[in-house]
């Protein structure tokens, strides 16, 4: 182990540990020095468990004015490495921008780096760099406004769903799709949008310290962590869709039929790579309104879901799917086709590990020092999410299809299971208690 002035430790060259501001100062670029990427990356994403992103931006601007006054620094040798590195916060961490804090220290420093001899070169990819900044986060609130309103669609509960014999009126997924290869794109279209808001920082902030501002009066900020909660939302409703949508027919061959149906979907989201729409068919179909279905299910053949739920078998952590997404992962890395390079992960179980690495080790060390060891580690999760976020889907959209996956109105839990003791009446006690309490 080997200590650079009591500040930083490395073992192996490889950092392990360091105080906070040796970490901050290890961020500002100067005239022979700039971070490495890696670096850079994991202090950003990780500096938030220990203060919020606009103080750092704050300290790291102040440290770039210092180094100059101090007259280390030839502003015209720095600037460019300056700018390189805000390039990097504003492409990687975008939402940081968000807080009008952040976005006014963004302007000190185009104003400071413009004070130099090149100004040209400097002001202009400076200006670029917020232009590029501006357009993505239009584009972010233009998605939440957007999701915001088909949460408004969905909520609304039209007469047709109140009973079985009204909700016969409703379309049903075969109506609008019954080749289960294009709903499995449509649901990879779906998957691949909103994987594509989450920022990075959303699965550390789920956990960071609250910013004691965040209750200020007057200072409305959103939630740092909503796209992350509309996606897992999304998985939500896409497991109650399924079982909606096996619970409503009248007829038990109807219904047999959707099963079947929707294990074919599975099987496609499988072979695509997508396991977030897979564990969520999965997850509708063990729902036990719909599990209890038992003369419907006689009716399936059953092979197929078995090999699925196999695969998808919480034991040993999750071990089959994990297999079956480093298989994934590899084929995406040697892939041709944007085809081959779709990983879309059990997002849940994903959210839980970088969780429970979290939890698992502590972040600072007795000796105060920040455990840079784990930060590395936080940081391999997050990054391999951020190459799978960068797919673009490679499928024709089908407006339809899409529209009535996420806008048609699906049942609550109290409703499946009436819906389902409509179907099949109640086989026990238990199960008649449970009806009468529902009505």
């Amino acid at each position: 182990m080997f200590c650079k002035g009591h500040h930083m430790c490395y073992h192996d060259n490889s950092l392990v540990s360091a105080s906070l501001e040796a970490l901050i100062q290890h961020l500002v670029p100067t005239v022979d020095y700039y971070p490495d990427r890696s670096y850079v990356f994991t202090f950003l994403l990780s500096s938030r468990l220990f203060l919020p992103p606009y103080e750092l931006m704050t300290r790291v601007c102040h440290l770039c004015v210092e180094q100059q006054r101090s007259g280390d620094a030839l502003l015209d040798k720095v600037a460019p490495k300056l700018v390189q590195l805000l390039t990097e916060w504003t492409e990687t961490f975008p939402y940081d921008f968000r807080d009008e804090r952040m976005m006014r220290c963004l302007k000190d420093m185009t104003l400071h780096v413009a004070r130099g001899d090149e100004v040209s070169v400097q002001s202009s990819s400076m200006q670029q760099m917020t232009q590029r900044l501006i357009k993505r986060l239009s584009a972010l609130g233009q998605y939440e406004e957007a999701v915001a309103a088909l949460n408004v669609v969905a909520m609304e509960r039209p007469a047709s769903l109140k009973s079985k014999q009204a909700s016969a009126q409703r379309s049903d997924v075969l109506s609008v799709c019954d080749d289960p290869f294009v709903l499995a794109q449509q649901l990879t279209h779906i998957e691949l949008d909103r994987l594509s808001f989450i920022g990075p920082e959303e699965f550390i902030q789920t956990f960071a310290m609250k910013d004691p501002l965040e209750n200020h009066k007057g200072f409305f900020r959103k939630r740092k962590t909503s796209n992350l909660e509309a996606y897992v939302s999304w998985f939500n409703r896409l497991s109650y869709l399924v079982a909606t949508e096996i619970c409503m027919p009248m007829k038990k061959k109807h219904r047999a039929r959707i099963i079947e149906f929707f294990i074919d979907v599975a099987q496609e989201c499988f072979n695509i790579g997508n396991f977030n729409s897979l564990m969520a068919i999965i997850t509708g179909m063990n729902m036990s309104p719909v599990a209890r279905l038992k003369k419907t299910w006689n009716k399936v053949n059953t092979d197929k879901f078995e090999i699925l739920e196999h695969q998808m078998d919480p034991s040993s952590n999750f071990s089959n799917y994990r297999t079956a997404l480093r298989g994934a992962t590899q084929r995406s890395e040697t892939a041709h086709s944007s085809q081959e390079k779709i990983v879309i992960p059990f997002f849940s179980l994903l959210i839980k590990d970088i969780y429970f690495l979290n939890e698992g080790c502590a972040s600072r060390l007795p000796n105060g020092h920040i455990n840079f060891e784990k930060l590395w580690e936080l940081a391999k999760q997050v990054s391999e999410f951020l190459v799978w976020r960068q797919v673009v889907c490679p499928f024709d959209r089908e407006r339809r299809i899409l529209q009535y996956l996420v806008t048609t109105p699906i049942f609550t839990e109290d409703e499946l299971h009436l819906a389902s003791y409509e179907s099949e009446g109640p086989e026990n006690n238990m199960e008649k208690d449970s009806r009468r309490s529902l009505r």
